[in-house]
């Protein structure tokens, strides 16, 4: 994905560069270590010092927890694309319904050509 948004910031598409990044995030969300793993907080004398030394290792996802997690945003943007349209918002549900075909591209690469619907 991230070579996608360097291609997409090349090609000045706004709308993929958009759904990328927000994608990006969620995945580096998803890799977070949930914080009650993290130790209490103590005396200052024993915390860790120096840049990152009190940093938590982050998760690694597999292919189908990435697959999760942009399924997640698909439907995210579906969702919204449904209530702009109720509210009478065209172009900012045709923004957001180009974000999601850009995601269902990402997914068809992971998923494989025939596995992703098309279409919102």
């Amino acid at each position: 994905m991230a070579a996608a948004l360097t291609d997409a910031m090349r090609a000045r598409d706004r709308d993929a560069v958009s759904a990328l990044r927000s994608a990006l995030a969620a995945v580096a969300n998803a890799e977070a270590v949930p914080i009650h793993t993290m130790p209490g907080a103590g005396a200052a004398e024993s915390a860790a010092l120096g840049v990152g030394a009190a940093d938590a290792p982050r998760r690694e996802l597999g292919e189908d927890d990435v697959r999760s997690v942009l399924e997640a945003e698909v439907a995210e943007h579906d969702r919204a694309v449904r209530h702009l349209t109720e509210v009478g918002r065209p172009d900012h549900a045709r923004r957001v319904r180009a974000q999601s075909e850009v995601l269902r591209g990402i997914l068809a690469g992971v998923d494989g050509p025939t596995t992703t619907p098309s279409g919102a």
